[in-house]
């Protein structure tokens, strides 16, 4: 019986979350010693508004905190600190703070999108009347978007006790893909001794893929998912691989 993925183990550190453990880096908001975040004086920081209710300023100071945390979380991780995202941003910390009072907040809205992506293409695989065709391909969309992403890949796997949406989005793009897993099975097509354990696996490797550009990173993570696709199979497969891919190491010994 295939038991669940259990996430947050290799998370980031819930202190790394909070921006009362950023600040102790330094003073994060202007008369503020380190280690304090706002609010923390004054009582529990008040929710943020839905974006939906905010003035068109705060909306788009908003808007483009998050563009810019996605842009910068696909580059570096989401170990970027809160600080660097304001900088980026060009908001001071607290505007930052007012709309994102902590990190996991503003990491999993960041990536909102991304997670319902990811839900889609997986139960579009469940439609596919051909349950390995289904899997193979929703394994391969799932880690182009994990290659050329650097964040997503550790929010994903990162637990988020507050973030209940995503961790129920998530949860039910893991049953789905569960589901796709026992039907490629019984069809023939997977190998009966693979569990989801197994493809989560494969999709965290594929994350660690480093790439001299985006589109280095998208043929190289086509490549490596071929090859361990054929490692799943139950059937034998001696069609031709995705192109290789020149990576930074090798570059650098030859």
């Amino acid at each position: 019986m295939e038991h669940p993925v259990r996430f947050g183990e290799t998370s980031v550190m819930t202190e790394q979350l909070s921006p009362a453990s950023l600040a102790s880096q330094g003073a994060e908001h202007p008369g503020e010693h380190p280690g304090e975040h706002p609010g923390e004086h004054q009582g529990a920081h008040p929710a943020p508004l839905p974006a939906h209710e905010l003035r068109s300023d705060a909306r788009d100071n908003r808007d483009r905190i998050l563009q810019v945390a996605r842009k910068v979380f696909a580059e570096k991780g989401i170990d970027v600190s809160m600080r660097e995202v304001a900088r980026r941003a060009e908001v001071g910390p607290a505007t930052l703070y007012r709309r994102f009072p902590t990190k996991e907040a503003l990491v999993t809205e960041a990536f909102r999108e991304q997670m319902a992506i990811c839900t889609a293409i997986v139960d579009d695989g469940l439609a596919d009347p051909d349950p390995w065709r289904g899997l193979s391909g929703a394994i391969e969309q799932v880690c182009v978007m994990h290659a050329q992403d650097r964040g997503f890949t550790a929010a994903f796997v990162s637990a988020f006790p507050q973030a209940v949406d995503f961790a129920q989005e998530r949860s039910r793009a893991l049953r789905s893909l569960a589901e796709l897993i026992r039907r490629a099975k019984e069809s023939g097509g997977l190998r009966r001794d693979v569990v989801l354990d197994d493809v989560v696996l494969l999709i965290m490797a594929n994350s660690g893929i480093r790439a001299t550009s985006r589109q280095a990173a998208v043929a190289a993570s086509r490549r490596f998912v071929a090859l361990q696709l054929r490692s799943i199979s139950a059937r034998p497969d001696d069609g031709p691989l995705p192109p290789a891919v020149r990576l930074p190491l090798m570059a650098a010994i030859h």
